[in-house]
């Protein structure tokens, strides 16, 4: 089974297609990095994917699009086998909300814990259990106004955690992050697909790349540009023609690093 199958998908928008004709498959246990400059169509990807937006139905070429084997899914019926994580929905909580509120919310997908939802003590222990994950046990008790960028991202990977998906989808996760931080991040994600769990990561920067992902995609002006291993795709002049801009990529053990 492929977590994600699109053929022939657009997206429209005010007369203009924002994704324009799309193909893309990635493999249930597969890892990939899904990069290029703002405004690519990236960040509309993810929206397909959160079941935001749909796409867009050309009669004489209609798309096909299927998450875990799904046409119609809903989002809420898949988050055990899928986790998204995004800026914006971290912007969505409340800065009073608690970090074990903020991860149990995952269990519902809602943004709070309500007086309806019922915790039960294994949801409890799968809480603190997602934290200790992500390192984030101690800040529990602990609203998340007080939090760091760092922090934050990670008790939202731990919310996305708690339903033991197979495949995270992470959007510009490093965005806000220093330079040590994300050198972190980047290990924390090469312990989760070792543990079994794939990442597809959404990036405008080569930086973000874990070394564990070898498949690369490329988008530029809502299309697919290149697609394949990163050591044949994240090279200056492959970089350079995405960007419009001549870049320079350099690769120190694993970790690729581009500029001007």
């Amino acid at each position: 089974m492929k977590a994600l199958e699109m053929k022939n998908v657009s997206v429209v928008r005010n007369g203009g297609r924002i994704l324009d004709s799309v193909d893309l498959s990635i493999g249930e246990n597969e890892s990939i990095a899904v990069i290029g400059k703002n405004g690519s169509g990236k960040t509309t990807l993810i929206k397909l994917l959160k079941g935001e937006i749909r796409p867009y139905f050309d009669e004489d070429c209609p798309p096909n699009m299927k998450i875990f084997g799904e046409e119609n899914w809903n989002i809420f019926d898949i988050r055990s086998k899928m986790g998204i994580i995004s800026i914006d929905l971290q912007n969505q909580f409340k800065p009073d909300t608690f970090v074990n509120e903020v991860i149990a919310s995952g269990f519902f997908g809602s943004l709070d814990i309500f007086r309806n939802m019922k915790i039960t003590d294994e949801m409890v222990s799968k809480v603190r259990s997602s934290a200790v994950m992500m390192g984030v046990d101690d800040l529990l008790d602990r609203t998340i106004d007080g939090l760091s960028a760092g922090e934050m991202r990670r008790t939202l990977i731990a919310r996305s955690l708690i339903n033991d998906p197979r495949t995270l989808v992470m959007d510009e996760p490093m965005t806000g992050l220093d330079i040590t931080m994300i050198s972190k991040f980047r290990t924390m994600f090469d312990i989760l697909m070792k543990a079994g769990v794939s990442i597809i990561i959404v990036t405008h920067d080569l930086s973000d790349i874990p070394k564990g992902i070898g498949r690369v995609v490329m988008m530029k002006d809502g299309k697919i540009f290149a697609d394949g291993p990163k050591e044949e795709l994240l090279t200056s002049d492959k970089m350079s023609d995405l960007y419009d801009e001549p870049i320079k990529v350099e690769c120190s053990d694993g970790s690729y690093h581009m500029h001007l």
